[in-house]
């Protein structure tokens, strides 16, 4: 995270967060690049409505579940997988309270797991309900339980499959 004192140069929100999941990279891949299933895979996300695809592209519509106050934030996506590098490209079309949210997830084979990583960039508007500095906390602290609850999640499942092959 950058701040300066100029005004005009606004903060820029940052976050870095990877986990290591007890699944081999193809069962990583396949269950957290399917956008329909991420309201069970998520706690956050209420419902996702995929607006246009293709094979490796995605316009999608995510709702969250109300906040404390109540109000459901909803914003559109866009996905770019690249299988081949294990690497996916998003940033929100319709940003909302931000600038600007660009995301970069990548996917590392780690011993018989997988380290699956998030880099997140973006900047809130000046008329945003929280700032950039209090975003980044947000973001970062939201990050690391999204990626605990999806490790549970994903090893489930890969031992379920495990178990089913045995």
């Amino acid at each position: 995270m950058t701040t300066t004192d100029n005004r005009q140069t606004l903060t820029v929100g940052h976050t870095d967060n990877e986990i290591v999941i007890d699944a081999g990279i193809d069962h990583v891949w396949a269950m957290t690049n399917d956008l329909a299933s991420w309201p069970d895979l998520f706690t956050e996300y209420r419902s996702v409505e995929i607006l246009e695809s293709t094979d490796t592209w995605f316009r999608f519509r995510l709702t969250m579940h109300p906040d404390e106050s109540g109000r459901t934030w909803s914003w559109v996506s866009e996905r770019t997988l690249d299988p081949a590098a294990r690497e996916v490209r998003a940033r929100r079309v319709e940003p909302g309270p931000f600038e600007h949210m660009d995301i970069h997830w990548t996917y590392t084979p780690e011993g018989d797991g997988t380290r699956m990583r998030w880099v997140q960039d973006f900047r809130m508007r000046p008329e945003a309900p929280v700032d950039t500095e209090g975003m980044t906390r947000r973001i970062d602290a939201n990050s690391k339980v999204q990626m605990s609850v999806i490790k549970q999640k994903v090893e489930a499942a890969a031992a379920s499959a495990r178990g089913a092959e045995g």
